[in-house]
């Protein structure tokens, strides 16, 4: 069974329109690290180096995420930030926090997980996680919102597209895949949940052209952290 991520709620619709168109022009889909995923073009090895980076952007996404509920103005405005803060952290549960799982993940596919986590992350994954802390704590909070929001919009495709790939690849048995089966599925809900803040003032042309912003940021952002990933991939193998 492949992994097939949902459709999002009416109640965010017009941004996820945005979002998508967003995500179009960035190019994402057509991204060589997924399309030689597809193809089956990616030697283990390479995969495997690009994931140990890939984890460091992993183990940062909480931070912005927190610095947006700091700078929420009431409890109803933070609440499902909040929410997807505390899931990032495995609903307090440390072995289930997405940068345990994704250490799982990687010494599935044969990582030292404790040198990773020791290594420096690169120029390109220090980057990303760069832009996404200043747009969290330095830009409009709409601006933020829709920038974190689009990459879980985002890496809910992406992450079914790489976890059938990984099981295609025979690299590892899908009822042993971990980290990726449960990101399809949830960060649509997540996305979902920045979405639906951001949504009852998307109609308004200021508050939208930040939005739309964020949303074209974070398309960027995610796009170019996986051409860099691409690279370093092929270099690796």
């Amino acid at each position: 069974m492949s992994l097939d991520a949902p459709s999002a709620s009416p109640a965010t619709s017009f941004v996820k329109g945005l979002a998508e168109a967003a995500l179009e022009r960035s190019g994402i889909w057509r991204n060589p690290y997924f399309t030689n995923l597809r193809e089956n073009r990616v030697s283990l090895p390479g995969f495997r180096r690009s994931q140990e980076e890939f984890f460091h952007a992993v183990a940062f996404f909480a931070r912005p995420m927190a610095g947006l509920v700091a700078r929420s103005p009431d409890y109803a405005s933070r609440i499902d930030i909040l929410h997807n803060v505390v899931e990032e952290h495995g609903d307090f549960r440390p072995a289930h926090a997405h940068a345990a799982t994704f250490r799982r993940f990687l010494h599935s596919i044969g990582a030292a997980g404790d040198d990773v986590v020791r290594r420096r992350p690169s120029a390109a994954v220090h980057a990303f996680n760069s832009t996404l802390f200043s747009a969290a704590m330095l830009e409009e909070r709409e601006l933020g919102i829709a920038c974190l929001g689009v990459i879980e919009f985002a890496f809910a495709r992406l992450s079914a597209e790489i976890g059938n790939a990984v099981v295609a690849a025979g690299w590892v048995p899908r009822e042993q895949l971990v980290h990726y089966a449960l990101h399809a599925e949830l960060d649509q809900r997540h996305a979902e949940e920045f979405f639906s803040i951001i949504e009852p003032c998307s109609h308004d042309a200021p508050r939208r052209e930040w939005i739309q912003s964020g949303l074209d940021l974070g398309a960027h952002a995610f796009d170019r952290l996986y051409r860099e990933l691409h690279a370093i991939a092929q270099a690796a193998g």
